[in-house]
């Protein structure tokens, strides 16, 4: 038989349905064929195609096997040409004994769909082994007052052959006192009997020496001889009888060696040596062979364990011969009754190797059972695990298949162990447990599923290109292929982002690395989509969001937006020496591009022309006197003031600040800081002797013009090139705001007007800016009672 248990994979499409179907079909009568034993292996047969209907290349398109009980090849198969032919030379004698017919039963098997056709092959006997006695010779002791006409018993030949081949006819070597005469016995086997054709004389002749010849029926005739001794004793007139002439016993297969059969009897009527009985087997050894007879007592005892499957009928001739010579001779009839000592045979014909998930109903498994027993003993119930998702369903004379229940789950579930339980229904049971091991191969039926739905990614501005922003991560529960995962960038939902420039991802885990450096300052965050897709067949895909965040470094030194630093001359803040300590001289307005505490800023009086006036709030840069200002003050002053940030390390900027202390906001004419700068390096006698000149000289000039332009400015109200009006409502855009949060607050908010055409770009007046919210006449007063607090010099 060809190896069955060779997982081979089997297409997928049977259904149960289909199955009922062609086993219906298949239940039509058996295909028989016969042929003489002893034929040459490869001999042909049968063409198994033709005779079932089938074309050509049918069988191997269907994967047809042939399956016989006991998993022993006698045939094979060609299924390219469906020609049936013998695998090895058959020997009747071995396969059937003496059971005629000798039929060997086999199954086509076809797995897709699956079919069964049932067949047998009767063996033909052949004349192949000749007669063969197991004694090489009988003796006999035949009184010599025996009349002719009496039959002494002889030994039959064995012969292995069946029929006309087997033992027909036995004949004596010539002689003048004995032939033979052939029997048939109930079972068909010939026995010869010996018979006295003329009376023996002990004085004559005390002992015959015949050779005894047994012919079979074959073509030629085959014959085998044996040696027949009689010794001619003297007178015994009674024979041995037996009580029974047939004794009917059973023995149950299980019985111990040694165990009693049954005990037969026979009685003499003679007396002394010739009325003593001895029992002796009388039968070859085939049948002989597990029995032994007390030839004293006459009990017959087992010599060795019976099988039922093997024999279940015995026939036992006894001979019992007294002390003369005579003979009576009884049958024993042994029927073997069956016990359940014959486990279930399970026979596998097709496994499949691996099963997909997710397919409908599938075979996964074909298999035959079998029981030697008989009766209860030989009804068996097959059954497999309930917890599986399989089904175990009977098909054609003893076949069962093994189907999935449900689509299976490789995820769930990659390998089934199924234990298949075949159970006889004998006393005491008996079962046979057959493993098999069923692989659930992957199918793409699962996408890729990301650790995290969103990512957010830290890095600092200025990275170098190249770097390592951190990695996405997906997971596939499918295996192979499908279990591949591969990572994209998803085209961004901004866009103006330009992605492509930004960041790149490794393809194979996920890594997300910087194309070049980042700057906080001009894109702060940003957020992508990466797809996560294995490489199944259609492939799968998950999708995932990438948020990151630029962390700022402090790479941005303050920016002081006032006093601006470009211009072309510095500009000059007026004090008035009346000024009480704490008087705002002016604010210091810087900004950061950086963010957080990288754009803290505090300011700091790093030099000044005189130490200890001027001071500089260090959270909002305003710069105030320190104490009171006296006539020995210097006029003019300089001072640096720092710019500082919260940075790490910090970094930081200056400006310059130039103050100019005067008696009040009528003075007619304000130095540039380069003539201040250089009246300050002469001698302090001759600057103030100048400074007291120019102001006696310019006092009554310049108080005209100031007390005449303000005049002005509260009648008429119109638009003219030295009018200076004071805006409504809320303050206009172009005022400085000095204060703390970076605009002047509303207590030292100053519109600045220049004399028009002024060569020496002078201030014409500076004056306090009142919002438009008081009624008018409030504002008036406000207006006419307001005074200058400070002074101001643009280029």
């Amino acid at each position: 038989m060809e190896t069955a248990l060779a997982k081979k994979p089997q297409k997928r499409q049977v259904l149960f349905l289909a199955i009922l179907l062609l086993l219906w079909e298949a239940g039509s009568d058996a295909i028989r064929y016969s042929m003489p034993e002893e034929t040459e292996s490869g001999s042909f047969v049968a063409n198994l195609a033709k005779d079932l209907g089938l074309r050509v290349g049918e069988l191997a398109s269907r994967g047809a096997r042939i399956h016989y009980k006991g998993n022993k090849q006698l045939l094979q198969l060609d299924v390219e040409t469906g020609n049936l032919l013998l695998y090895e030379k058959l020997d009747r004698e071995v396969l059937c004994g003496v059971t005629d017919p000798c039929i060997l039963y086999f199954q086509l098997l076809l797995e897709n769909p699956v079919q069964f056709f049932q067949a047998d092959l009767q063996l033909t006997d052949i004349n192949d082994h000749s007669p063969e006695f197991l004694d090489k010779e009988m003796f006999l002791r035949i009184p010599e007052s025996v009349h002719p006409g009496t039959v002494f018993p002889l030994k039959i030949a064995q012969d292995l052959d069946i029929g006309s081949n087997a033992v027909q006819n036995y004949t004596v070597s010539p002689n003048s006192h004995f032939h033979v005469v052939t029997h048939n016995r109930g079972d068909g086997r010939k026995y010869p009997e010996l018979m006295l054709d003329k009376s023996l004389d002990r004085e004559e002749q005390s002992e015959l020496i015949l050779t005894l010849t047994a012919l079979d029926g074959g073509d030629p005739p085959r014959s085998g001889t044996t040696a027949v001794r009689v010794e001619v004793v003297d007178i015994n007139d009674n024979a041995p009888e037996f009580l029974q002439s047939l004794y009917e016993v059973q023995v149950p297969e299980n019985s111990p060696p040694n165990s009693l059969v049954v005990a037969v009897s026979a009685q003499d009527l003679d007396a002394g040596t010739y009325g003593n009985v001895h029992y002796t087997l009388f039968q070859g050894n085939q049948v002989t062979q597990p029995f032994v007879v007390d030839e004293i007592t006459g009990e017959i005892r087992l010599k060795k364990a019976l099988d039922f499957e093997a024999t279940r009928y015995y026939n036992v001739e006894i001979v019992g011969t007294d002390g003369g010579g005579l003979s009576g001779k009884c049958t024993v009839a042994i029927e073997v009754v069956d016990v359940n000592d014959n486990a279930p045979e399970l026979t596998m014909s097709t496994l499949t190797s691996s099963t997909p998930e997710n397919s409908p109903e599938t075979v996964v498994a074909v298999f035959s059972v079998s029981d030697p027993d008989s009766g209860d003993n030989g009804r068996m119930v097959c059954s497999i695990q309930n917890d599986l998702p399989f089904l175990l369903k009977p098909t054609f004379k003893n076949f069962y298949t093994v189907v999935t229940e449900r689509p299976l789950d490789r995820e769930s579930q990659a390998e089934y162990n199924i234990t298949i339980t075949v159970t006889d229904l004998g006393t005491p049971r008996l079962k046979t447990q057959h493993n098999i091991t069923v692989t659930v191969s992957d199918v793409n039926d699962n996408a890729p599923a990301f650790s995290q739905t969103t990512y957010t990614l830290r890095v600092r501005e200025n990275n170098s290109p190249a770097l390592h922003l951190g990695s996405v991560s997906a997971t596939d529960a499918d295996s192979g292929a499908n279990a591949h995962v591969t990572y994209s960038l998803l085209p961004p939902q901004d866009p103006q982002l330009p992605l492509a420039s930004l960041v790149s991802i490794n393809a194979d885990n996920g890594q997300l690395f910087a194309l070049r450096s980042l700057d906080y300052e001009a894109l702060q965050a940003f957020e992508f989509g990466v797809r996560a897709a294995d490489r199944g067949s259609p492939a799968l895909s998950s999708q995932a969001r990438v948020r990151v965040l630029v962390l700022d470094d402090n790479d941005n030194s303050p920016f002081v937006l006032y006093p601006p630093q470009n211009g072309s001359a510095p500009c000059t803040e007026l004090v008035p020496r009346a000024a009480e300590a704490g008087y705002l001289v002016t604010k210091v307005v810087a900004v950061d591009g950086d963010s957080g505490q990288n754009a803290w800023l505090s300011y700091q009086l790093l030099r000044a022309t005189e130490p200890g006036l001027f001071g500089v709030w260090a959270h909002n840069g305003e710069v105030r006197t320190a104490r009171l200002l006296s006539e020995r003050d210097a006029v003019k002053h300089r001072l640096v003031v720092l710019v500082k940030d919260n940075g790490e390390p910090p970094r930081s900027a200056s400006v310059t600040l130039h103050v100019l202390l005067v008696d009040g906001f009528s003075q007619p004419y304000l130095p540039l800081p380069e003539v201040a700068a250089a009246e300050a390096q002469a001698d302090p006698l001759t600057v103030y002797l100048v400074i007291a000149l120019a102001s006696v000289s310019s006092l009554f000039l310049f108080s005209v013009l100031v007390f005449v332009a303000v005049r002005l400015c509260r009648r008429s109200r119109a638009a003219s090139a030295g009018r200076c009006p004071v805006p409504e409502g809320h303050f206009p855009g172009h005022l400085v705001d000095v204060s703390g949060t970076g605009t002047l607050s509303q207590s030292y908010q100053y519109e600045v007007c220049l004399r028009g055409g002024s060569g020496t770009n002078e201030f014409k007046f500076l004056k306090p800016i009142i919002p438009n919210f008081l009624p008018q006449g409030a504002g008036e007063e406000i207006e006419e009672n307001a005074t200058f607090r400070n002074s101001f010099e643009f280029s």
